[in-house]
């Protein structure tokens, strides 16, 4: 039978022109969702919505930069117009930065991936709680990483913001969960996204680490970690607020095998 969970309800994916973004944002649309697809990449939307119309499901795509206030701002200003409601949002949306040593990395860019990963996930909500809050019930899921559990070398700004990214995400499950309102962090592991590909050709060393590190043998495709993203958002996880789910192919298991 045809899972239709999520009929008649709007699913803003931020980061939805590609990669982990554009797989949830099929796959809440193959469920009944009307998608709002946000990102900076104009052609990538034009991708992803062009997918969702094949199959047969519904997305508006709105070109935003989810770490700015009033585009952020703008962005649920159109939901609340076009829709006059939000039941999930997916603040998903993310880069890697550069990879140096802490002492020789680039303040600018440090900056850079802070407003892109962590602040775009505070704006992104409170803008989003508001108008979540008035269906009464309703759900928020931030991608995090497995670098926000981990250290990883020459990513300095990106495992600051993933780490914040878990701990912003359980402050606002704790303020909101009695008011109907999920929120929770998915923490991907290594992935076969274009953001990935483009780490690991800057930064080889992370790359034979990480997948060596990972015990299913593979990167995870992203629609498996959309997946998750979308049972978080589910009814299916109707009881679980406040925790960040790993998806990683066991890469954060630790130990070895005999």
């Amino acid at each position: 039978m045809e899972l239709k969970d999520f009929d008649n309800k709007v699913v803003l994916v931020t980061g939805a022109g590609s990669g982990i973004g554009r797989e949830a944002a099929r796959a809440f649309a193959g469920r009944g969702a009307t998608v709002v697809a946000a990102d900076l990449n104009q052609g990538g939307l034009d991708e992803t919505t062009r997918l969702i119309a094949e199959l047969g499901g519904r997305a508006l795509a709105v070109t935003a930069d989810v770490s700015d206030e009033p585009q952020v701002r703008g962005l649920i200003a159109r939901v609340q117009k076009d829709f006059g409601r939000l039941d999930v949002a997916f603040n998903n949306a993310g880069i890697t930065g550069q990879a140096h040593r802490v002492e020789d990395y680039p303040t600018d860019d440090f900056d850079r991936v802070i407003a892109v990963n962590l602040r775009s996930v505070f704006l992104g909500m409170k803008h989003q709680i508001p108008l979540l809050r008035r269906t009464g019930r309703g759900a928020i899921v931030n991608t995090a990483s497995v670098a926000a559990l981990t250290g990883p070398g020459g990513m300095s700004a990106y495992a600051a913001s993933k780490h914040g990214v878990h701990g912003l995400t359980r402050v606002a499950a704790m303020e909101n969960a009695a008011h109907g309102l999920r929120i929770n962090a998915l923490a991907p592991g290594w992935t076969e996204t274009p953001m990935v590909a483009a780490a690991s050709a800057q930064n080889p060393g992370f790359t034979r680490l990480a997948t060596s590190a990972i015990p299913a043998k593979r990167g995870a495709r992203p629609a498996e970690i959309a997946a998750a993203a979308v049972w978080l958002a589910s009814e299916a996880s109707s009881y679980v607020m406040g925790q960040m789910l790993v998806v990683d192919g066991g890469m954060t298991i630790g130990g070895f095998e005999l």
